[in-house]
């Protein structure tokens, strides 16, 4: 994969040069020090894969974004953790934090790479970004106070809305990210997370049975035991979503 990095730090740049050459797919076409030279250099090089740091001078990474009308897949490099979320949002493939570790490079670039078979990069209207569906290889960042989660959307056995809050359901761990379902609806995919009611959105393969429950509606229950109900709505569409 054809590869610019964007750091307004020499010695990151070097650094992050020199970790990549351990990886023989990666060719490092180019270097820039601030966006303006980036928007620039992506424009007439048109590389597969950025690596792009976020607190730059003058413009920052997200504005740098804004302005290209060709995207490549991005992976951010920072000092900072409080970006993630707004990385997550503009579709960024991972989220490094410094000082970069070498296995989190690795799985940074598997994910990049498994995700070369298709043509993420493309020409775009200025200052728009793709609201893709996520898949569920995807990683997300979840932060709750000071404990923060990087998880494989796979692993989220389900969403539940708390007003304009999400509750995220996973392993033991449950934190409140500022989101409304319904925005969040629009990212996933429904053949694996299922809207079954108004509050809850359901992982399906966490589904362990189901039956028939009052007024045309059903009642799940999930690998860990937690009963839900599908509205009678609802339940129509999830018999047709899945039925042969």
């Amino acid at each position: 994969m054809r590869t610019i990095l964007i750091d307004d730090e020499r010695l990151a740049r070097k650094e992050m040069r020199s970790m990549l050459e351990a990886h023989s797919d990666i060719e490092v076409i180019g270097e820039c020090g601030n966006a303006d030279e980036a928007v620039q250099m992506i424009h007439d090089q048109k590389p597969d894969l950025i690596f792009l740091d976020i607190q730059m001078p003058g413009r920052s990474g997200f504005e740098m974004l804004e302005m290209l009308e060709y995207l490549p897949k991005v992976i951010f490099v920072t000092a900072f953790d409080a970006y993630a979320i707004r990385a997550f949002e503009v579709n960024a493939l991972d989220y490094l934090l410094k000082p970069v570790e070498n296995e989190r490079l690795a799985e940074a670039l598997r994910k990049a790479a498994d995700e070369s078979e298709n043509p993420i990069p493309q020409e775009m209207p200025q200052g728009q970004h793709q609201e893709e569906v996520l898949d569920p290889e995807d990683r997300i960042f979840l932060r709750d106070g000071e404990k923060c989660w990087f998880v494989p959307l796979k692993d989220v056995r389900m969403f539940e809305s708390e007003g304009n809050y999400v509750r995220v359901y996973f392993d033991r761990f449950k934190p409140l990210i500022l989101k409304s379902l319904n925005n969040l609806e629009k990212r996933l995919d429904e053949r694996r997370f299922f809207r079954i009611n108004r509050k809850y959105i359901v992982n399906l393969r966490e589904i362990a049975h189901i039956e028939p429950w009052f007024n045309g509606g059903l009642k799940i229950r999930l690998h860990n035991g937690e009963e839900l109900e599908v509205s009678r709505r609802q339940s129509a569409k999830f018999k047709d979503l899945l039925s042969l």
